[in-house]
């Protein structure tokens, strides 16, 4: 039978989920610094690219590393609180 889960203590989810608030409000600073950086090297290559192009590489750095902060934070959060250790068995 599992255990009670920590995060179903109101003060330790409210903890938990704030911080990893702050770990996504991190990866979204981290990630517009990423597309930043991207922009300005294709601008800098000098050759004529379409504004496709621009959204559609913006599009996926954004979806691929908020998609890969958002399931690390789960994790972190899964494991950090002791959930895991509620639902794992003996």
């Amino acid at each position: 039978m599992a255990r009670r889960s920590p995060l179903d203590d109101s003060r330790t989810a409210a903890f938990a989920w704030a911080r990893w608030r702050r770990l996504m409000a991190f990866m979204g600073a981290v990630t517009l610094l990423t597309m930043g950086v991207a922009f300005a090297w294709f601008a800098s290559l000098g050759e004529p690219v379409s504004i496709h192009f621009y959204i559609a590489v913006g599009l996926g750095i954004a979806a691929m590393m908020l998609l890969t902060g958002a399931l690390m934070g789960l994790m972190f959060l899964s494991n950090g609180t002791g959930h895991d250790d509620s639902i794992g068995g003996d």
